[in-house]
């Protein structure tokens, strides 16, 4: 769905056509999943935070304003229930469990190597500080421009070019101790 339809899908859900909510909400909810599960790092916290977040939507769709992109203003909600969930716990989330999807093409040692690369790129990424994770998150898994970041983030788009810098470099130092063999 492009971001015209989306917009008027928001227009009749606010004007009150439930049917328009919820085809809104069946088409936000695998992107809202996907940055919860890669920012909670397992499926049933992901699940909780999905919805936590698809009621927020709902509840405060009537104060979404069309001058912001919709996509940035639900995950702006989502970040926000993925931080506050870690402010709450306070306790490091593991992705053991989870499942990656794996892919099948005609080399599948190729596949799995690069599952495991992703695996350990994820249980780095959740090592992170909650305000790098959410930005490293927003721009290499949804691909948000520095602008969107900022804005879902609601922070200077400066700070999401330090974070995303300070997130690369400490990822970029742990994967080569990894790669040196040192733990």
């Amino acid at each position: 769905m492009n971001q015209q339809e989306q917009l008027e899908w928001v227009q009749l859900a606010k004007a009150g056509d439930n049917q328009a909510l919820i085809l809104l909400l069946k088409s936000i909810e695998p992107t809202i999943y996907k940055t919860a599960f890669y920012f909670m790092g397992n499926e049933h916290d992901a699940k909780d935070v999905t919805q936590d977040a698809l009621m927020k939507v709902y509840t405060k769709l009537h104060t979404f304003q069309e001058k912001a992109q919709f996509k940035t203003w639900v995950q702006r909600i989502t970040t926000n229930l993925c931080m506050d969930y870690f402010r709450k716990r306070r306790e490091e989330i593991s992705i053991e469990g989870s499942e990656l999807p794996l892919t099948l093409n005609e080399n599948l040692e190729e596949d799995v190597e690069t599952r495991l690369i992703l695996e350990e790129v994820i249980i780095e990424i959740n090592q992170l500080s909650p305000a790098l994770r959410a930005v490293m998150i927003l721009r290499h898994l949804h691909e948000f421009s520095y602008q969107e970041i900022a804005n879902a983030l609601d922070i200077p788009i400066n700070t999401v070019k330090s974070h995303l810098h300070r997130g690369r470099d400490q990822l970029q130092a742990v994967m080569n101790k990894r790669k040196g063999g040192v733990h």
